[in-house]
């Protein structure tokens, strides 16, 4: 969805504070109420926020966001990240990139590299790399999701568990503050947690709103990742459990990509 620059501010405000309230809004944009209300429509309309009287909240719990709003949210940093996290993964290696719109924009950043061979179960990362002839694309099978092109399943862990590979690309939907790594689907946790299992090196790539949502289902712990690329972390237990863990931790905002 395109998002209007008034539309992307009021994104922003309620993603920072939660909750923003259609009276506030108005004041602060001198626009009157119905404006604000058409805009609050507008985008939870493509569940990028949830209707509450008053306002609007940013989702949480166990409702996700829409595909292309995911998109949305976070793009320019989401770019950033993809070419960090491409950036440590050298030619000729073997990776598995699984399901989320970060793990797309690494496989955007790929394009470049020579002599891969990437497992993915993610139907628009495949659909992307298949047309260079220097990258090998294999995809999973199993159940394809309507919603963004995911192959979930108990046939996608069986397949992805054939493999062994130099690099694994995850996301996640939530990150907390003890370290969890969480997502809504649980079909889609277990080929996360197959894909995990079966890399040499893991990456996770989740840009700063993850802090700010919560999720039902655990993927693993951060703990258990090699390497997190990030825009920003400014959450110091994770930060913390980090280091404890000897995870490297990569923020884009913090250096030239």
């Amino acid at each position: 969805m395109f998002l209007s620059g008034r539309q992307t501010e009021i994104l922003e405000i309620a993603k920072a504070e939660g909750r923003v309230l259609v009276e506030e809004l108005a004041a602060r944009f001198s626009v009157t109420p119905q404006t604000i209300r058409k805009d609050l429509n507008d985008l939870c309309d493509g569940r990028v926020l949830s209707r509450v009287h008053g306002g609007a909240i940013f989702p949480g719990g166990t409702e996700n966001v829409k595909y292309e709003a995911r998109r949305s949210i976070a793009a320019p940093e989401k770019q950033a990240i993809g070419r960090a996290a491409a950036g440590l993964i050298p030619n000729n290696s073997s990776l598995f990139i699984n399901i989320g719109t970060t793990t797309e924009a690494v496989g955007e950043a790929l394009l470049g590299h020579h002599e891969l061979m990437v497992i993915t179960n993610n139907i628009n990362v495949a659909n992307k790399l298949r047309i260079f002839p220097s990258i090998e694309v294999v995809i999973a099978g199993g159940v394809v999701r309507g919603s963004d092109g995911g192959i979930v399943g108990e046939a996608a862990v069986d397949f992805i568990r054939q493999f062994k590979v130099d690099y694994a690309v995850i996301g996640a939907s939530a990150i907390d503050t003890d370290g969890a790594l969480l997502d809504f689907d649980f079909r889609e946790v277990k080929v996360a947690q197959a894909i995990i299992a079966n890399a040499r090196h893991v990456i996770l790539v989740a840009d700063g709103t993850k802090f700010e949502r919560t999720a039902p289902v655990r993927i693993g712990h951060l703990s258990q990742v090699h390497t997190f690329v990030t825009d920003e972390c400014n959450i110091e237990s994770v930060r913390a459990i980090a280091a404890e863990h000897g995870v490297r931790l990569v923020e884009t905002s913090r250096r030239p990509v």
